[in-house]
């Protein structure tokens, strides 16, 4: 068994890497369930003794208390700039919210289309509030910032692991369709 790794970055500032480590992960948890602001704490200790690895909602809430019962644990700070992370929010959730978001936002400000600042604002406390919690323990925090490059020779360091004979796992589907669309530009200026 691996010592338990947790991504403690916002949604949609993370990898899965840690597959490819040979990490049993588990992804978002319980998102929809409409108990979630009161079951979350019970939810992800339980669901902590199943798995090595943990990214996305409940994971970055908890991790104060994923500290405490698992004292072995590192975790991992995913970063991302505010405007394109905020970009990939609306990208991805396109609107609405869910329980989680209420959770994670406050009560409703789930929605990315109405509460950018208030997203933005949100991630970037959490990123502070970590950073504080974990300031004389930097041998338990890495972070990482994907969107810029940072890949297996930052992360498998930290985790004590061989680097993978194989590119480190990032899609940003958005960044991609620039390139993509950018590429088909310049094709069809070439053929006129």
């Amino acid at each position: 068994m691996h010592q338990k790794v947790f991504g403690i970055g916002f949604h949609k500032t993370g990898t899965k890497a840690l597959r490819i480590l040979g990490y049993r992960v588990t992804d978002p948890n319980n998102f929809k369930d409409p108990d979630i602001g009161q079951t979350y704490l019970q939810v992800t200790r339980t669901i902590s003794a199943q798995f090595d690895a943990f990214q996305d909602n409940p994971w970055p809430l908890v991790y104060r208390e994923m500290d405490l019962h698992w004292p072995e644990a590192r975790f991992v700070l995913t970063l991302r700039d505010g405007e394109s992370w905020y970009a990939s929010q609306l990208e991805h959730f396109k609107g609405g919210t869910t329980p989680m978001r209420e959770l994670v936002y406050g009560p409703g400000l789930g929605d990315p289309r109405r509460n950018k600042h208030h997203f933005i604002n949100r991630m970037e406390m959490h990123n502070k509030a970590v950073r504080t919690y974990f300031q004389n323990r930097p041998d338990k925090l890495l972070e990482m910032r994907i969107t810029d490059g940072d890949g297996w020779e930052t992360l498998c360091p930290f985790l004590d692991r061989p680097v993978p004979n194989r590119r480190f796992p990032h899609r940003n589907r958005t960044q991609r369709r620039k390139r993509l669309a950018r590429l088909k530009a310049k094709r069809a200026k070439a053929a006129e």
